[in-house]
């Protein structure tokens, strides 16, 4: 298995990943709202590759926190022919060291607490992320202690980011 950085490349290759792994329609979540005309941090965003191809992948977004950045992790997905191997746990160990080694603080994400939890990922209640999403699913993980505190609000997008101020 080899980890590398994303590349434009694989861009598609990983898309066509998300899809088989989620279900029809997951633009339409409220996540993708913070992406959108967002450029996505590139030395976070990984893959896995064996043989085959593509196996697993990873990306992370700038948002904000009111007026605090954060990254926004997500998605992340294993293919089903490697689903239970630990490449998902791999994925997002490597790519939480890479964050906190880059200097980001904190990360968020829209996920099941006790699958997230394991790598120290815990409730935000006072973090609102756009509706629809399920308050109890917001999670956060500090990557310097006490990065969350006093931290609440709406999340919203890193204009600074912008792929439209880039062009």
């Amino acid at each position: 298995m080899q980890l590398q950085q994303e590349t434009a490349a694989d861009w598609w290759e990983v898309e066509a990943l998300y899809d088989l792994c989620f279900a029809p329609g997951r633009e339409a979540l409220s996540s993708y709202r913070l992406r959108d005309d967002v450029a996505p941090v590139a030395e976070l965003c990984l893959v896995l590759r064996d043989v085959n191809g593509l196996a697993a992948a990873i990306r992370y977004w700038p948002v904000v926190v009111g007026q605090t950045p954060a990254l926004l992790l997500g998605p992340i997905a294993v293919h089903p022919t490697h689903q239970g191997e630990g490449l998902g746990g791999w994925l997002m160990r490597e790519s939480l060291a890479r964050a906190r080694e880059t200097g980001w603080s904190r990360v968020l994400l829209v996920g099941d607490a006790p699958y997230y939890s394991r790598f120290g990922f815990v409730r935000l209640a006072k973090v609102e992320m756009p509706p629809p999403t399920n308050p109890a699913r917001v999670l956060g993980l500090a990557l310097v202690p006490g990065a969350w505190d006093g931290i609440a609000g709406p999340v919203g997008r890193c204009a600074a980011h912008s792929t439209s101020d880039e062009t």
